[in-house]
């Protein structure tokens, strides 16, 4: 008779056990030798030159006795796990191995649960990913995350953390891989490197931002255009604004768009400097308006600035101008008449004060005498007395009887209060005025 088919065990036929003097039935004998050489053809020969014919059915094993092993190493080979998963043990040790990586776009918020245990996800549009509890999940899970239209925040269970922190945000564009510990995440800190990367800056960048009176309200609200900035921190940092932004002088600060933008105190008629600011925790981007050229009072939280920008308040309402980079032009110039003696004296311009610049003027003086005259014009840097006239705007006419007037506009240098020197020569002049056209606010870039 063959094998019992599920114990492997063979029972050889009845009367094939001989014994002295018996005379052997041919019957049995006959169906020995044919089981015989029945099992003999179904083995396996050890030099393997047949193969097998149906399912090698091994032992389960264990890691430290596999099903099937090596005559050098039986402790290395294959066994059968729990649940009827394969396993492989190296010198009776268990060897794991990550399973084949499932892409999987999602459209829409999503719980990542253990099956999803080395996935890849790639949201379209902006989404929470939200983590089961981390001891469900076990030590080594792992996913990557891509955001392709959208922000992704990645909110783990309860009080557990990525990295530390609460939650992580995945902006649009890029993609981060985390690892489960079994009580908390971490990332392989690739996006923290490249979020650093992209937020570094030169020091003094600074593109578009271009400030305008608002149309709507062009007494107390100035509009800022995109674009971005260095910060004017010692390791700068890229602050840029997404979206055209207004703000109101006539208010104090809150954050967003025709909000009020005035730092500290109430609205006056004087120099306001325009900020843009940043919160390096959020990365929400705003601006602000401050008295201060140097350290306007920031809102809480905020910690990134840049001055973009110096305007002037003036009879209740902010002056109208124009601006073209780096270049001021007031639209209604206003003309100074002011006076001019044989003695160096400051001169007050009508530009913003905080900072030196460069202002553009206009200089009108008049004379009636028949005598040459003279009228000079410098930077304060240079200091009071009259420079040579290589350094100093000279203005030199000759009189005649008839009344003598003339005219330049000039580039000049003020010190931070907006004032430059002058000093006439010669006769005195009977009429002198200043108008200021325009000026160059550099805004940091130097």
């Amino acid at each position: 008779m063959p094998r019992n088919p599920s114990t492997g065990v063979y029972s050889k036929p009845a009367g094939t056990t001989p014994s002295v003097g018996q005379i052997i039935d041919p019957a049995p004998w006959n169906q020995l030798t044919t089981d015989l050489g029945n099992e003999i053809t179904n083995s396996l020969p050890r030099d393997g030159s047949a193969p097998m014919v149906a399912p090698l059915k091994l032992a389960t094993g264990t890691a430290g006795a596999p099903g099937i092993g090596f005559s050098s190493t039986p402790q290395t080979g294959l066994y059968l796990k729990g649940g009827g998963l394969l396993g492989f043990t190296q010198n009776g040790v268990d060897i794991s191995f990550a399973r084949a990586s499932v892409y999987a776009a999602k459209s829409g918020d999503y719980t990542a649960l253990a099956v999803d245990d080395d996935a890849v996800l790639r949201f379209t549009a902006v989404a929470t990913l939200s983590l089961t509890a981390a001891a469900t999940l076990g030590a080594n899970w792992s996913i990557t995350v891509i955001a392709d239209g959208g922000d992704v925040t990645i909110d783990p269970n309860g009080a557990e953390t990525i990295d530390g922190a609460a939650t992580l945000v995945v902006p649009n564009g890029y993609s981060v891989f985390f690892v489960c510990s079994g009580t908390a995440f971490f990332t392989d800190k690739v996006l923290t490197r490249l979020q650093a990367v992209a937020a570094s800056a030169e020091p003094g960048h600074l593109y578009g931002l271009t400030l305008s009176n608002n149309v709507a309200d062009a007494t107390n609200d100035i509009d800022i255009a995109i674009g971005s900035a260095a910060s004017d921190a010692t390791s700068p940092v890229m602050i840029t604004l997404a979206s055209a932004l207004t703000k109101r002088l006539d208010a104090n600060w809150s954050v967003g768009p025709n909000q009020g933008g005035l730092d500290t105190g109430s609205i006056a008629n004087t120099t306001y400097h325009v900020w843009l600011i940043a919160r390096s925790d959020t990365g929400v981007v705003d601006a602000l308006f401050s008295t201060s050229a140097i350290s306007p009072t920031m809102p809480t939280n905020y910690d990134r600035k840049r001055r973009i920008g110096a305007f002037k308040r003036e009879s209740g309402a902010i002056w109208a101008f124009k601006q073209d980079g780096d270049f001021f032009e007031l639209v209604a110039p206003t003309t100074d008449t002011t006076t001019i003696t044989t003695s160096s004296a400051l001169r007050t311009l009508r530009v913003p004060v905080g900072f030196p610049l460069r202002a553009n003027i206009t200089v009108v003086i008049g004379n009636t005498a028949g005598a040459m005259s003279s009228a000079n014009h410098w930077n304060p840097a240079l200091g009071a007395t009259l420079p040579s006239s290589q350094n100093g705007f000279v203005q030199t006419f000759v009189n005649t009887p008839v009344s003598q007037a003339a005219s330049e506009i000039m580039d000049i240098s003020t010190n931070a209060s907006a004032q430059i020197y002058n000093q006439a020569t010669g006769p005195l002049l009977t009429s002198y005025s200043i108008t200021t056209l325009a000026y160059w606010d550099r805004r940091g870039r130097f």
